[in-house]
């Protein structure tokens, strides 16, 4: 008899769902809007009805079902399931883990999901077989995920491998949500370059991103793109965003001497254009034989790189 995972991954917009085969195939995916309001409070409901419709059309038995792997933005108790913070869905001392399981009627494992990204990709992608690996989502924020001797790292008390919150503007740098100002996520985010990009057109008169930036309308992408038409501002702006970022991944790696560091998140989807530079900033400040050992990949997974971990979570956990 076939069984299956459930992944969730929970976003500020979305919670991305998913019935999983034990051998990491989808057979059924889909999304509903995270529901933000008095403090995220009906998110558990929201998937648990959810699931149980899904199943309810697929006539899928509930003895088929292993277990959910779930993934939230935020500080993870991983032994309970436990959210001390999640800012961006409004969750403070959640007790998140305990009340989907006992909706749905399944075990419930959970994690940050910066973590699960790095699980998928470790069990399925670009990652796939690695002992030692550094996954890096790029996007509104910056999350992290780190694999050492085959299992991620989770810390103390759920904070390990928060990379997006490394201080790497020790003075006025620009505020996070986090509470302290020059992390790496307010410098190489997809809202990070945003910001910059905006500072650094007034040294560029002549620069493209102009009228983006007077319409309110200045993306990431925008500044990517520009760059590759040669405007010398967009230039600048990804030159210091790749700098910053590979030499925060050089200091991490230090510590674990990785086989492989992963990119993925919606930044990632500039390819080469962002990889190349990254590379060579990385290479430049980390230890010369831990940047030996190291290559770097775009994620493989994608959107599915959540879910995929989530049942991977479920798999190694059962």
């Amino acid at each position: 008899m076939e069984h299956y995972f459930i992944g969730a991954d929970i976003g500020g917009t979305t919670v991305k769902l998913a019935f999983i085969r034990e051998d990491g195939e989808i057979t059924k995916k889909w999304e509903i809007p995270t529901n933000t309001e008095k403090k995220g409070e009906s998110i558990p409901a929201d998937i648990a009805e959810s699931i149980t419709e899904k199943m309810e059309e697929d006539r899928m038995d509930k003895e088929l079902i292993l277990g959910i792997g779930a993934g939230a933005p935020g500080f993870v108790d991983t032994k309970t399931g436990y959210i001390h913070e999640a800012v961006n869905i409004g969750w403070k001392d959640f007790n998140f883990g305990p009340l989907l399981s006992d909706l749905t009627g399944f075990p419930v494992w959970v994690d940050n999901d910066a973590n699960l990204a790095a699980l998928g990709e470790n069990w399925l992608g670009a990652g796939k077989g690695c002992t030692e690996l550094i996954a890096v989502t790029l996007g509104t924020g910056v999350g992290g995920g780190i694999i050492a001797n085959g299992q991620v790292l989770n810390g103390a008390n759920g904070t390990a491998a928060e990379l997006g919150h490394v201080t790497v503007i020790p003075e006025g740098g620009a505020p996070c949500n986090c509470g302290k100002t020059g992390c790496l996520e307010t410098v190489s985010s997809a809202t990070g370059i945003v910001r910059r990009g905006k500072e650094m057109i007034g040294d560029y008169p002549e620069s493209t991103l102009h009228p983006h930036i007077k319409t309110g309308a200045l993306t990431a992408k925008d500044v990517f793109e520009a760059s590759k038409a040669g405007d010398e501002a967009a230039k600048q702006v990804i030159n210091e965003v790749t700098d910053v970022l590979g030499m925060a991944i050089a200091n991490m790696a230090i510590a674990i001497n990785p086989e492989k560091i992963v990119i993925g998140g919606g930044v990632s989807k500039a390819g080469d254009w962002l990889l190349e530079p990254l590379e060579k900033s990385y290479r430049k400040y980390a230890l010369s034989r831990t940047a030996e050992a190291s290559t770097f990949g775009i994620a493989e997974l994608g959107n599915d790189a959540g879910v995929i971990g989530g049942a991977y979570l479920v798999k190694k956990n059962r």
